[in-house]
């Protein structure tokens, strides 16, 4: 899954991301671009769940297009 997030900027806002993904699957792995402000998730759960976690996290997400 590719999600854009717009407030994402450093690897501290990697860090919370990844640890809010890995709340709901323990094994997802998350690669992150803050650059981009992109992620990349390879995960068992849902979308919307992840989608979910990240609001709650402070880093609401869309779909990225690519």
């Amino acid at each position: 899954m590719q999600f854009h997030i717009p407030h994402f900027t450093c690897f501290g806002c990697a860090r919370s991301v990844t640890k809010a993904i890995q709340s709901v699957d323990k094994g997802a792995v998350v690669k992150a671009d803050p650059e981009n402000r992109a992620i990349a998730v390879e995960t068992s759960a849902a979308r919307a769940e992840i989608e979910a976690v990240l609001a709650e996290a402070g880093y609401p997400a869309t779909r990225d297009a690519a």
